[in-house]
């Protein structure tokens, strides 16, 4: 059984109790981690890809250790101007050991949040409503404003400027 699996935005295929080199990741040594963006599964019976993801699976690994990486060199020259630079780096790698392929138990969960992420992304669509009014409000004349404000039987409105008279206008809404 493998997966492709995606770490820290780069893919590696993985297998059970297969060590691997990754970008550094921000857990102790020892810790376990689990990965959820799971791009394709395949256990000898059956094959699945996902649009872009799999939902329920997930794949565990532990962290061995983290370590450096051999030296890069970085060499620029631009020929007959005499310019040479040469600089180097050594990138910080994670070692992981892949401990389990499996399927997620606690699906509903998901569902669940995503219902509460619709509700949320309402109440976002009302406040943007709020918003448009509002810029609505800001191309209009400071005699249309006062016009408004008339029909809507604000006090005090011949006095106020236009930011002031917007807000009142607003909030009798």
């Amino acid at each position: 059984m493998f997966a492709v699996v995606e770490i820290l935005g780069q893919q590696f295929k993985v297998q059970k109790n297969q060590k691997l080199l990754v970008n550094k990741l921000d857990k102790k040594e020892g810790s376990k981690i689990s990965f959820e963006n799971v791009l394709l599964i395949d256990n000898d019976k059956e094959f699945s890809l996902g649009n872009p993801t799999i939902d329920g699976y997930f794949v565990e690994a532990k962290i061995i250790k983290h370590l450096r990486g051999d030296k890069v060199v970085v060499f620029k020259k631009k020929r007959r101007k005499g310019y040479r630079v040469k600089n180097g780096h050594k990138q910080h790698l994670s070692e992981i050991l892949i401990e389990s392929i499996s399927k997620n138990t606690n699906f509903n969960k998901k569902v669940k949040n995503a219902d509460a992420a619709i509700t949320k992304s309402n109440s976002k669509d009302q406040q943007t409503k709020k918003d448009k009014e509002e810029h609505n409000l800001k191309s209009k004349t400071l005699s249309e404003l006062k016009e408004i404000a008339k029909n809507k039987k604000i006090t005090g409105y011949s006095s106020m400027k236009k930011a002031d008279l917007i807000k009142t206008i607003n909030s009798s809404n």
